[in-house]
């Protein structure tokens, strides 16, 4: 009976780390990819080349950033919440 609970505890522990890996991946990926496009549109219409891709990207590493740590520290709340159970 203990083995099975044990078995289960296991499971939703690593659930919840691939559902962390999974956001955060998305987090990061998602804005990197559409503030740099937006960037590339943006240099070749006004012929600035690299200018507004860094800048979309450095504004998707700042946003990401922040987005990540909001997160990291729920998620550190719900991984409390679990221990505690």
């Amino acid at each position: 009976m203990d083995e099975k609970l044990q078995k289960t505890t296991d499971r939703a522990y690593y659930m919840f780390a691939l559902r962390i890996v999974g956001d955060f991946g998305a987090t990061i990926a998602v804005p990197v990819v559409l503030f740099v496009l937006l960037g590339q549109y943006v240099d070749g219409k006004y012929h600035k080349s690299p200018l507004f891709t860094i800048l979309g990207f450095a504004l998707a590493a700042v946003l990401s950033g922040v987005s990540i740590y909001r997160k990291a520290k729920r998620y550190g709340q719900e991984y409390q919440r679990m221990n505690q159970k």
